[in-house]
């Protein structure tokens, strides 16, 4: 960037491309005497169509897009035309004043609109359809909008976007100034969308130094955050320091000086650890909320697996008699109609037989008949049974296959976003058996709340797949405990005569074999096919083809409910938000009411994916829902999620995401009649056994493979699948071995 950056001023009107992960932005700006509009790019997030920019940068030419103004700052300005005051107004910035309205109120009063705001607001009375009712919440919006706009104004000459500054004021409202004067990087930690970089960037606008104690504590916090984020429940000590001092640009020593501080005022845990395959020693440095989840669940475990289960069982049932293998398959035979294999029978027997028990096998391996056959024994008995799986729709799977009612592992602990879960030791679950399905989903902060709320005197049964990916939230808490060979393990191997029918199941089992997919031959309908296409622009247009067309001709099946595509990853051509893109204008093209946040369009009609937990909505990361309802006067969007009405304000839309496409990650513990699957060496980083594995398994009817041959043999290849730092097993281990 030159010394002396060139300044250009203009309006906002349309946001051509926008990244919210990073905040990668491409603006078309009016400016004044050009007849064109100009493109700007740079990283600024959260701007409305309508606001006059102020940009510091300086004019480039893209090979291919041409002209373009890189901007290094982006300040917004209050507008100062008509058009731009209209613009503004409708474009949620306050409640209950839409598009239309604005119009309607810049047509009365032009250019001295925001004046008229400012100083007699009752004219307003005078605009059709503005009652007193609305007047009150437009003066109580507005002056809200006041107070924004002094810590707008601080905020934004220290690099901050519109839209976070809102977010940042209803975090911290007449204290804002003073919070990120005393600490801009409370930011990246308090408001969700604002990282570290933006939160540094403030800082270092502010006058803070590279090698500031407060910046270096604060930049090994992130990275470990970040760390915890890819699925690590603890990072090696020279890792996070060597990691943290690429980001921050300072030397090792001074992120090393930084995590002994962190540690030393409890910011983060240290522990001197032993893992399995190291030289020695290693630290251990942990977020201090995942070493208590990490080391209570081992203790907690070790606990319930060393009971005596039969005693505990025979008086709970208030009988002396164990409940013998021979009588339990002969009872489930004559009484349920389930005929039970012999690693089923087996699989029952350590049911009945121990405390804690992890079943897992793949997919048509008898899992469901199994807990069927466990909970028909046990409730004849007289046990109250529970059962819950890690997402709705898990759950509402659950329930559906065994007839037995099931709920959110949330829902079930009474998960309250302001006062956390009400089900702990002094308040657990009424239960004498808890069944909990997907186990593969759980990560170990989640594993600690369900184990505090087990009864002391009750059954614990984890049921999963360990060949599926592992939770997006930190640890690989299934494998760890299977591995830790401490609780025992009922793996089902055999699949069932029904199950060798499906094409589907057994190409999963084919690919976990490390054998390539095959395609059922003969003529017909089939439940399995690949689509050999080189060329990703190729590749969408089938997707795009067999959604559309194909699928719902052939299987009659719902291209938005009952069709799922599911991708490795989330850029490039065949990435998530690429498809989306492209799936929303075939499918849902609109005509009706929309509103437009960061370069997207969220319709009526629109599938759409929740992407955090929102704990006071009761909506999770992962859920999927469908648009039912957009007001884009009132700034609000209702989304039907598992048959609940959830609004959605403007500073809400960030947690919302176009769901046509998801990542195969996302998909985890859901089911779909048909799922679509890109697989092309464009995924190459992302091309691992586990993730097809995963993939195929979540059809139901049909799975559709487009892509290359060579990526598919890639993918199953390929079963080193990256190591994440956790120490539970071998927790687990010792403490068992130790007699708890």
């Amino acid at each position: 960037m030159p010394e002396t950056a060139e300044i250009l001023n203009g309006q906002l009107e349309r946001i051509t491309y926008a990244n919210e992960e990073s905040g990668y932005s491409v603006f078309k700006i009016a400016v004044r005497d050009n007849p064109d509009l100009v493109t700007a790019v740079g990283y600024s997030a959260g701007h409305m169509p309508g606001e006059e920019l102020e940009f510091s940068g300086e004019w480039t030419v893209h090979p291919k897009f041409g002209p373009q103004f890189l901007f290094s700052s982006c300040k917004s300005l209050l507008p100062a035309t008509a058009e731009g005051i209209k613009r503004y107004l409708g474009s949620g910035l306050i409640k209950g004043v839409g598009p239309k309205m604005a119009e309607r109120i810049v047509g009365e009063f032009g250019e001295r609109t925001l004046d008229v705001l400012d100083e007699s607001p009752d004219d307003l009375l005078d605009i059709k359809g503005i009652s007193q009712k609305l007047l009150d919440s437009i003066k109580q919006c507005w002056e809200m909008q006041k107070e924004v706009r002094s810590v707008m104004i601080f905020l934004q000459s220290n690099g901050v976007s519109p839209n976070f500054a809102a977010k940042i004021f209803a975090e911290y409202g007449q204290e804002t100034i003073q919070v990120v004067k005393e600490n801009p990087y409370r930011l990246a930690s308090d408001i969700f969308g604002i990282g570290f970089l933006s939160a540094d960037k403030v800082a270092m606008n502010m006058g803070a130094e590279l090698s500031s104690p407060m910046r270096l504590d604060a930049g090994v916090q992130y990275v470990m955050s970040e760390l915890t984020g890819e699925g690590h429940v603890y990072a090696p000590r020279e890792v996070l320091a060597a990691r943290a001092a690429e980001l921050l640009g300072v030397g090792q020593e001074m992120t090393d000086g930084a995590i002994s501080r962190s540690s030393a005022e409890m910011l983060l845990a240290a522990e001197n650890i032993l893992p399995d395959g190291a030289d020695g020693p290693v630290e251990a440095i942990y977020l201090p909320a995942y070493y208590v989840a990490e080391s209570k669940s081992a203790s907690m475990l070790a606990r319930i697996a060393k009971r005596d289960a039969v005693t505990e069982l025979n008086d709970l049932v208030n009988e002396t008699a164990a409940i013998d293998t021979e009588s339990a398959v002969a009872w489930v035979r004559d009484s349920m109609g389930i005929d039970l294999a012999e690693n089923q029978a087996e699989a029952l027997t350590m049911a009945l037989g121990s405390k804690a028990l992890i079943i897992t096998g793949g997919p048509g391996t008898g899992k469901t008949t199994l807990i069927r056959a466990i909970t028909g024994i046990l409730e004849a008995r007289g046990l109250r049974i529970l059962m819950a799986a890690p997402t709705g729709r898990a759950a509402k799977r659950m329930s559906e296959a065994t007839g037995h009612d099931a709920r959110t592992i949330h829902r079930m602990l009474e998960f309250n976003g302001r006062t956390g879960f009400a089900r702990t030791p002094d308040n657990n679950l009424n239960c004498d058996l808890l069944i909990v399905d997907e186990a593969s989903m759980i990560d170990v902060l989640l594993l600690f709340h369900l184990l505090r709320a087990v009864p002391e005197e009750a059954k614990l049964i984890l049921v999963g797949d360990i060949h599926q990916l592992p939770s997006v939230g930190p640890g690989n808490v299934l494998k760890d405990l299977i591995a830790s060979g401490a609780i025992p393990v009922a793996e089902l191997n055999e699949i069932f005569r029904q199950a060798k029918e499906s094409s589907i199941i057994v190409n999963a089992h084919r690919v976990n074999s490390g054998l390539t997919p095959v395609e059922p031959s003969g003529n017909g309908l089939h439940d399995f096919y690949f689509v050999q296409l080189e060329e990703p622009e190729k590749c969408v247009e089938m997707i795009l083809t067999l959604v559309r067309e194909r699928i719902p001709a052939r299987f009659g099946l719902n291209p938005a409910t009952d069709i799922q595509v599911l991708t490795p990853m989330h850029k490039g051509t065949l990435g998530a938000s690429n498809l989306n893109s492209v799936l929303q204008r075939e499918l849902n093209p609109g005509g009706g009411a929309a509103i437009e946040r960061g370069g997207r369009v969220f319709r009526t009609g629109d599938k759409v994916m929740q992407i955090r937990n929102n704990y006071d909505k009761d909506v999770y990361n992962g859920d999927i829902g469908f648009i039912n309802r957009v007001d884009p006067e009132a700034g609000l969007i209702t989304v039907d999620i598992d048959g609940r009405p959830i609004q959605y304000e403007a500073m809400d839309f960030d947690e919302l995401v176009h769901a046509y496409a998801v990542s195969i990650h996302k998909s985890q513990g859901s089911e779909y009649p048909a799922v679509v699957i890109p697989l092309h060496t464009q995924h190459y980083v992302l091309l691992q056994r586990n993730l097809l594995y995963t993939g195929i398994t979540r059809g139901r009817e049909l799975v559709v493979i487009v892509g290359t041959k060579r990526a598919v043999a890639i993918a199953v290849k390929n079963d080193d699948t990256r190591r994440r730092y956790t120490y539970l097993g071998e927790r687990l281990r010792k403490i068992a071995g130790a007699g708890g």
